[in-house]
C-alpha cells in the first residue's frame, strides 16, 4: 500500500495519466480484445471467457506477471516507488476495462483475483498500480454476485477502509467508488456499515479529504459516499457529528475534524465547478437537519450554523433562480432548490442562537417569491401528467412553509424594502398570498397587516383578490 504523505496539499493534486493510462470505469464502447484472440485463433472458443472474446490465457499471464512484478520489487527494495512500464500499464488497464463485463468479473472471482489484487495493494509501492488494482475491484463489485464474494473478504474490507487514509487522489477516488458501489448493494451494505462503525479512522479520513482536496471528482464521490452512509445509518451520522473536533486523535496524532465544517468546505470547493456535487453536499446537510443532534450542532453559538446559512443563501441568491430565468429553469433546478430551502428553513428556525436578527436577507426572500411565481406559471402551462411531478410539488410545499415562517414575524421595514427593491410586486404578492392560503392563514394575515402600513395600495390589491 502506498503510504507516503507529503502534506494536505497533495490530496488535491491529480496525477497526469500516461498515454497508456486512460482507462476509466465508464466507457462508451467495449474494450479491444487482448492481442492473443484478436487474430481469430482456432482455440478461441475454448480460451474465451464466457460469451466474450477475451482470452483466459492472456488474463492468466497478465495477473501472473503482475504478481511476479510486485514480489520482485518488494524483495529487491523496501524503499522507493515502483514504476510501471507503459506495456504493463496498458495491459492492466485492459484488465480494468474487461472487468466491466459480467462474465469477466465472474471469471476473475473464480481465479481468486480478489486475493491477488489484495496482495498487490498491500505490497504496492506504485500509486498508479494501487489505483488500477482498486479500479478493477470496483468494476468486479458492480455485479451483485461478485460483489457478495468480494465483500466477504475480511482482509480486503480492512485494507480498503485504511486506504481512505492514502494521499493519492486517483487511488482515493477509486476506493471511494468501490465502497459506494458495495454500499449500494442491499445484500452487503450492512456488512460494510458494520466495518465502518468499527473502523474509527474512516470518519477522520473522509473529513481530511473534504477539507483538504481540490479534486472535484474526488470530492463529489466522497460526498456521495457520506450521503449514502448517513442515509442508511442514522446512528452513525449522530456519532460522527457529535464527536468533539479535538476529543479523539488518530494514530498519526492528528486531532479529529469537525464533520459539518468539512462538509461545508467541500461544498465551497465544488460550487463554481461542480453543481451536481454541491447538490450532494446540500442533501447531506439536509439529513443533518432531520435529527436533534444536527440541529443542536447548527444552533450552537460557536457552531457552523451561521457559515452554512451564509453559504446556502449565496448559492440560492447568486447561482439559482435569477430574475431573468425562464420558468423552465425551475424544472432544471428543482432538486437542488428542495435541498437548499430545506436546509435554510431548518437553520432559520434555530438561528436566534447564533444571529442577532431573525430577518432573512432581502435577496433570499426575493428568491423564494420568484420560486413561488415560477411554480404558479409552471402549473399554468403544464399538462395534467406534468402536474404529477412529485419533486416539483415537494419544492412548492417547502417553499410555502419557508415563506410562512418568514412572514409570520416580518417587520414593516423589511416589507417596505422588498417593495422598494422590486422583490415584492403586485404579481409576486398575489402569488405569495396564494401560496400561504389557506394553510398558513396567520402568516398571511401578518403579511397583509404590515403591507397595509408599508404599501396601502398593494395591500388593497391583495385584499380584493383574497378577502378575509
Amino acid at each position: 500500500m502506498d503510504s507516503g504523505t507529503d502534506g494536505a496539499e497533495q490530496v488535491g493534486q491529480e496525477r497526469s495519466p500516461s498515454s497508456a493510462g486512460s482507462c476509466s470505469p465508464v466507457m462508451d464502447r467495449n474494450p479491444s480484445p487482448p492481442p492473443d484472440t484478436a487474430d481469430g485463433a482456432d482455440d478461441e472458443d475454448v480460451d474465451a471467457i464466457g460469451d466474450t472474446v477475451y482470452s483466459k490465457h492472456w488474463l492468466f499471464s497478465t495477473l501472473t506477471r503482475l504478481i511476479h512484478m510486485v514480489t520482485e520489487h518488494s524483495e529487491e527494495s523496501s524503499e522507493g516507488q515502483m514504476q510501471l512500464s507503459d506495456d504493463d500499464e496498458e495491459d492492466l488497464c485492459r484488465v480494468w476495462d474487461m472487468a466491466m463485463d459480467k462474465d469477466v468479473a465472474g471469471f476473475l472471482q473464480e481465479f481468486k483475483a480478489t486475493d491477488i489484487l489484495l496482495g498487490v495493494i498491500a505490497k504496492s509501492r506504485c500509486p498508479r498500480l494501487t489505483e488500477i488494482s482498486v479500479g478493477i475491484l470496483g468494476n468486479i463489485a458492480c455485479f451483485p454476485e461478485t460483489c457478495v464474494t468480494l465483500s466477504q473478504n475480511e482482509d480486503l474490507g480492512a485494507v480498503l477502509l485504511l486506504l481512505l487514509g492514502d494521499r493519492d487522489p486517483p487511488t482515493l477516488l477509486e476506493t471511494s467508488r468501490l465502497l459506494l458501489t458495495c454500499m449500494s448493494q442491499k445484500d452487503v451494505c450492512s456488512l460494510w456499515l458494520q466495518r465502518i462503525r468499527q473502523q474509527t479512522s474512516v470518519c477522520s479520513s473522509l473529513c481530511f479529504i473534504m477539507c483538504s482536496s481540490t479534486n472535484t471528482d474526488l470530492l463529489e464521490k466522497v460526498g456521495e459516499l457520506v450521503d449514502k452512509l448517513f442515509d442508511l445509518d442514522e446512528e452513525l451520522m449522530k456519532s460522527w457529528i457529535t464527536t468533539p473536533p479535538n476529543e479523539e486523535k488518530g494514530d498519526d496524532g492528528e486531532s479529529s475534524l469537525d464533520v459539518t465544517s468539512c462538509l461545508l468546505e467541500a461544498a465551497k470547493q465544488l460550487r463554481t465547478e461542480n453543481p451536481n456535487g454541491v447538490e450532494v453536499y446540500l442533501h447531506i446537510l439536509q439529513l443533518l437537519t432531520t435529527i436533534d443532534e444536527g440541529i443542536q450542532v447548527f444552533a450552537a453559538p460557536d457552531g457552523p450554523g451561521k457559515a452554512v446559512w451564509d453559504f446556502v443563501c449565496d448559492v440560492v441568491c447568486e447561482d439559482l433562480c435569477q430574475p431573468n430565468d425562464l420558468p423552465v429553469v425551475l424544472h432544471e433546478q428543482k432538486s437542488i432548490l428542495v435541498q437548499a430551502f430545506a436546509v435554510l428553513q431548518a437553520l432559520y428556525r434555530c438561528q436566534d442562537q447564533w444571529s442577532s436578527t431573525s430577518d432573512a436577507s432581502l435577496p433570499l426572500i426575493g428568491s423564494i417569491l420568484r420560486v413561488c411565481q415560477y411554480h404558479s406559471e409552471c402549473k399554468d402551462v403544464t399538462n395534467k401528467e406534468d402536474t404529477k411531478d412529485e419533486q416539483l410539488q415537494t419544492l412548492a410545499e417547502i417553499t410555502a412553509e419557508f415563506l410562512a415562517d418568514l412572514c409570520i414575524h416580518i417587520p414593516k421595514d423589511t416589507v417596505a424594502d422588498l417593495v422598494k427593491k422590486g422583490y415584492l410586486t403586485e404579481k409576486t404578492c398575489l402569488t405569495a398570498a396564494a401560496s400561504l392560503l389557506p394553510k398558513f392563514k396567520t402568516s398571511f394575515q401578518h403579511l397583509q397587516l404590515v403591507l397595509s402600513e408599508a404599501d396601502p395600495q398593494l395591500a388593497d390589491v391583495v385584499r380584493t383578490q383574497f378577502p378575509s
